[in-house]
């Protein structure tokens, strides 16, 4: 077994993905190395890959996926699209969590007015119960379950969080607190389908 196999998430998500997707690229927000992006692009569907590290969008371009352009940068700047375009399907495992509560929900904002009516967000975010990666790090005292983890702030969400943040244009398709076998202990976090109303 490759390591890429030790979290294969996306699989049961592809048939919808591709369907709400239709001719239009994903966006993946925070490809990382392109593990998500590898996956899709087997699917058969066209990916806009962004990532913030160099090294990561470096190892993602490295793996030459047909349909899958990697952008190298932040993904609170314009989202690489062309201007006014909608799209059905934003991906984001693992990436929406680096942020001040405020930021997190223009974020969202920008990706809900991004998407078309009855479009998809599929994202993962850490929960408050993942022991092993910093759900029990020094709080910040202005946010709730905003620690700072090897220096970077890193959020973790209780279900009521991911409600709070999802509360306004979307509706919950499916909401569950789930543990990856991705790294060398397990990892908790939750598993959201959002539509956009």
């Amino acid at each position: 077994m490759t390591m890429d196999d030790t979290d294969p998430w996306l699989v049961r998500w592809l048939p919808l993905l591709a369907e709400c997707a239709g001719a239009d690229p994903v966006l993946e927000l925070g490809c990382g190395d392109g593990r998500d992006s590898a996956t899709l692009a087997a699917a058969g569907l066209r990916v806009e890959a962004i990532e913030l590290s160099a090294r990561a969008a470096d190892a993602a371009r490295e793996r030459r996926l047909a349909g899958v352009r990697v952008h190298n940068q932040d993904f609170r700047a314009p989202f690489p699209l062309a201007e006014g375009q909608r799209i059905g399907v934003v991906l984001a495992s693992l990436s929406l969590h680096y942020f001040e509560w405020a930021q997190t929900l223009e974020l969202v904002e920008r990706i809900h007015a991004l998407l078309r009516p009855g479009g998809v967000l599929l994202c993962r975010l850490n929960s408050v119960n993942d022991r092993h990666y910093g759900g029990r790090g020094p709080g910040r005292a202005d946010e709730d379950n905003l620690y700072l983890v090897d220096g970077a702030p890193k959020r973790f969400f209780e279900r009521g969080t991911v409600q709070r943040l999802f509360a306004r244009g979307w509706r919950i398709a499916q909401l569950e607190e789930l543990s990856i076998a991705r790294y060398e202990h397990p990892k908790v976090a939750w598993e959201a389908l959002l539509r956009r109303d």
